[in-house]
């Protein structure tokens, strides 16, 4: 019985993966492209630095934070939770943008 456990929970570990979506967000010309994003907890969101300055990608929750990208590079996070999830570029904070999470 242990064992149907333990084989049912990892099917449905495995299965939420699954389902989970990438998405994508470019940073480009002082701004996030989109600058609202719709996700489902547990997507992914790769940010790619398009522009000549390096830029981060911080949640004001400390719940993701992409380090500084340099032109060209790109760092993927994993969201999590739900609600909105605003951030801003730590080099430039003016630069902000929003996550939803369902």
């Amino acid at each position: 019985m242990r064992t149907i456990v333990s084989a049912l929970a990892l099917s449905l570990a495995l299965s939420a993966s699954a389902f989970a979506a990438d998405h994508s967000v470019a940073i480009r010309g002082g701004k996030y492209v989109p600058a609202a994003l719709t996700v489902a907890s547990g997507d992914t969101i790769t940010f790619t630095n398009e522009g000549p300055a390096p830029h981060t990608a911080t949640a004001n929750d400390g719940s993701f934070d992409t380090g500084r990208l340099v032109r060209g590079k790109s760092a993927t996070v994993t969201v999590t939770g739900s609600g909105d999830i605003p951030y801003f570029c730590r080099v430039h904070p003016a630069m902000k943008a929003v996550v939803t999470a369902n």
